[in-house]
């Protein structure tokens, strides 16, 4: 659980909304806003793969004054001094009696107009690093609103770094095609950088959806099995993951095929780690 009093928010920040943008269809059960803020400040010196700190309106009748969570920055402009989130409005089932609420600070920040003003903090976290070789190749694991730091990190690659010498690739999940945020029919950022002769980006659905069966990232991850396991053994390559907590055995279980067996997965994993090439933004 994230707890206000474990981050500093003595010198908080506003946040003006300049857009709110729904990236899923209306006819779909799952909603999530690409929501942009101009900040009061331009002192805010944001990283890729770091989180910006919500302090959300409490319930007063829980003896909340207010709720804190931190969302991943999906990119910035400094010359506007915006930031962009990418939120998923969140329910969730009260496990002792079984009713439906809402995600306090996802549906405070869904709902928000244009004009609005929010308070936050940070920014949280380490940063993911970027190679310092251009011919780095690099690879990207997202799923659901773990797209947001990739987002940011792509376009720093082709427009900020000027281009990119190694492989790029992503790979990234959701439920349904419609729920891959900035990569579905509605609304996708990624399709300015199809045509960068470096990149590639493969997408992970649900094979049945309405039966609520896992996302088909295993399987995608096998069927390139060949071009990783290579981008693997490049000791130049950079790894970075983010999601919620399953994907990572989901991906140890994708990875221990690709290698051929546990105990080589296992050594490679090691290697990437204990020399910074494994980085992972887990929420």
């Amino acid at each position: 659980m994230t707890r206000i009093q474990d981050y500093d928010v003595s010198d908080p920040i506003q946040g003006k909304v300049v857009s709110t943008e729904r990236l899923t269809p209306d006819n779909s059960k799952v909603e999530i806003r690409d929501i942009v803020l101009q900040l009061n400040r331009s002192d805010f010196a944001f990283k890729i793969g770091q989180s910006i700190g919500v302090i959300a309106p409490g319930k007063e009748k829980h003896g909340t004054k207010h709720h804190f969570r931190l969302y991943t920055v999906a990119g910035e402009d400094p010359a506007k001094n915006t930031i962009r989130l990418c939120v998923k409005r969140c329910f969730y089932i009260d496990d002792f009696n079984g009713e439906r609420y809402e995600g306090v600070a996802s549906n405070y920040l869904c709902n928000l107009k244009e004009g609005e003003e929010i308070s936050l903090a940070g920014p949280f976290g380490i940063p993911f690093k970027l190679p310092e070789e251009k011919a780095a190749d690099i690879l990207m694991i997202g799923m659901g609103t773990g797209i947001a730091p990739f987002r940011a990190f792509v376009r720093d690659l082709y427009e900020k770094e000027g281009g990119w010498n190694g492989q790029v690739r992503l790979f990234y999940g959701a439920k349904t095609g419609m729920e891959l945020a900035y990569m579905n029919d509605q609304k996708n950022d990624f399709e300015h950088y199809y045509d960068k002769k470096t990149f590639k980006a493969f997408e992970a659905v649900s094979p049945k959806p309405l039966f609520n069966a896992p996302v088909a990232m295993t399987e995608a991850l096998e069927k390139n099995s060949e071009e990783i396991w290579n981008m693997l053994l490049n000791r130049k390559v950079h790894v970075y993951v983010a999601g919620l907590e399953s994907i990572k055995n989901m991906l140890s279980k994708a990875f221990v095929k690709i290698a051929g067996n546990q105990r080589t997965w296992e050594s490679k994993y090691r290697e990437l780690n204990k020399s910074g090439r494994w980085q992972e933004l887990i929420y």
